[in-house]
C-alpha cells in the first residue's frame, strides 16, 4: 500500500491566507473627497508606515496640487504614489503649454485613467482620487479609481485607502448635501478622524483642502498618535 504524501505549503508561502499582506496596505493611507455647495474638499491622513508594523513618518504628503482648483489624492504603495504624482503634473504642464489654460477636473480624470490603463498588465499599486472645480463654471467634480483606471465619479463623496469600510460608514452618517465651505471642512475632518481611529495602518493626524472658486482653505488636523 502506497503511503499518502502530505501536502505541504511551498517554502516561503504564508501558512494562513488571511495573514497574506496586500501590497496596497504596505504603507497605509486614508483619503476622502466630498462635494459641497459650489465647493469641494479632499482630505488625507499623514502616516507613512513600512510593512504594516513600523511608523516611519507622520508628515507624508498624499494629496498633490495640480492647479489652484484641482487636487489628486493617492493611496497605495508610496513609491508608485510619487511616480504617478510626477507623471500627472508633467501631463498637466504639457497640456497647459499647448492649450494655454488649466485642465478641467473631468479632463484630468480621464488623463489619470489613461496613464493607469496603459500599465494594466503590470499596474501601478496606487488608487487615485481626483477632486476639483471647473475653472469656468465652478462646478464641483470628484471621482475615485482602481488600479487600472476605472473611474467612479459621484456627486457626494468618495473614499480610498486601507479602511474604506470605516470611512464609508462615517461619511454616510455625517454627509449632507449643499454644505458651505466651513461646514464641509468640519464634516470631512470629523469623518477622517473618526474613520482612521478604527484602523491601525492610517491616522496620526491629517490634512484637509477645501476648494472654492475664490479661495482655498488648507488646515492640518491633530489626531491620535498611538
Amino acid at each position: 500500500v502506497e503511503a499518502k504524501r502530505e501536502s505541504r505549503p511551498a517554502r516561503g508561502a504564508p501558512q494562513n491566507p488571511l495573514l497574506a499582506m496586500s501590497i496596497m496596505s504596505y504603507n497605509g493611507a486614508a483619503i476622502i473627497a466630498m462635494v459641497g455647495k459650489n465647493c469641494v474638499a479632499i482630505a488625507s491622513d499623514l502616516r507613512f508606515g513600512i510593512n504594516q508594523q513600523q511608523t516611519t513618518a507622520v508628515d507624508m504628503k498624499k494629496i498633490h496640487k495640480i492647479h489652484d482648483h484641482l487636487y489628486v489624492g493617492l493611496s497605495g504603495l508610496a513609491t508608485d504614489q510619487m511616480t504617478l504624482a510626477q507623471k500627472f503634473k508633467f501631463r498637466h504642464n504639457l497640456y497647459k503649454l499647448r492649450e494655454g489654460r488649466n485642465m478641467k477636473p473631468e479632463t484630468f480624470a480621464h488623463v489619470v485613467s489613461n496613464v493607469l490603463y496603459e500599465k494594466r498588465f503590470g499596474p501601478y499599486y496606487a488608487e487615485p482620487v481626483v477632486a476639483g472645480l471647473d475653472p469656468v463654471t465652478g462646478e464641483p467634480f470628484i471621482t475615485g479609481m482602481d488600479l487600472i483606471g476605472a473611474m467612479a465619479p459621484t456627486t457626494n463623496f468618495v473614499v480610498c485607502g486601507n479602511n474604506e469600510e470605516s470611512l464609508f460608514g462615517v461619511c454616510e452618517s455625517m454627509y449632507k448635501e449643499n454644505l458651505e465651505p466651513e461646514e464641509l471642512f468640519e464634516v470631512i475632518a470629523q469623518c477622517l478622524l473618526a474613520g482612521v481611529n478604527r484602523d491601525c495602518l492610517s491616522g496620526w493626524g491629517g490634512v484637509v483642502h477645501v476648494i472654492s472658486k475664490d479661495k482655498l482653505i488648507t488646515r492640518t488636523l491633530k489626531g491620535r498618535m498611538d
